[in-house]
């Protein structure tokens, strides 16, 4: 073999070689740019998915921070309102007293035209609350009757009364012609001269009347009574 021909070789060689360890080296670098995007881009999205939680996180603390002072608030407003009604209620005293028929007080308030109520006191208990508004009401109170009318006046009595439906004769010359509708409901015509002058509905609750100066109470239970 000439020196030519081995000369040819050995850079035939040297070529081969050169090449192989650029591409060896050239498959590295691609594979550490790949290796460090892969590394660049993770902790960019941890940050994120972090940042993410962070800011969720301050927004739902802030909302149960905000629930936790609204409540708060609308507690102490609902009690100061509380508390100022109490003390208005027991600030208010009656317009007047009467002893009533059983020995008890009714204690008189005027609510407005045409507006009382009456609310009847037993020894410090109260026994019952009721209001005439625009019409007189009434009440049977275990043989107690009593009216309030919607001027403010009261008037009590025990007995007379006979038990609906039926027609009866009252107190004044009065004729009462008792209904029954319904259960816990009744009606009373009021005559007089053979004409109804008035029409008492007690419907489960007493009525109460002042027909020319003679009271009248119809009860729930049909009972009715009258007194001049």
């Amino acid at each position: 073999m000439s020196s030519n021909t081995i000369t040819r070789t050995v850079r035939r060689r040297t070529m081969r070689v050169a090449a192989a360890v650029l591409i060896a080296a050239a498959g590295f670098s691609l594979t550490a740019c790949n290796d460090s995007d892969a590394n660049a881009s993770k902790p960019a999205a941890s940050a994120s998915s972090g940042s993410a939680d962070s800011s969720t996180g301050a927004k739902g603390s802030d909302t149960k921070t905000d629930a936790k002072a609204d409540a708060k608030a609308d507690a102490k407003t609902d009690a100061k309102t509380d508390t100022k009604a109490g003390a208005a209620d027991e600030a208010a005293s009656p317009d007047r007293t009467e002893t009533l028929a059983d020995g008890s007080t009714g204690e008189i308030y005027k609510l407005g035209e045409q507006h009382y109520r009456l609310k009847i006191v037993n020894d410090g208990d109260v026994l019952a609350t009721f209001e005439a508004n625009g019409e007189d009401a009434g009440l049977d109170g275990n043989g107690m009757y009593v009216v309030l009318t919607i001027g403010g006046e009261v008037q009590s009595w025990m007995g007379g009364e006979h038990q609906g439906p039926g027609t009866f004769k009252l107190a004044g010359g009065w004729t009462a012609k008792v209904t029954k509708v319904g259960e816990g409901h009744y009606r009373a015509d009021i005559i007089g001269h053979g004409d109804v002058m008035g029409t008492m509905e007690a419907n489960g609750q007493d009525a109460g009347l002042d027909a020319n100066g003679v009271y009248i109470v119809l009860s729930a239970g049909g009972e009715i009574s009258a007194h001049e």
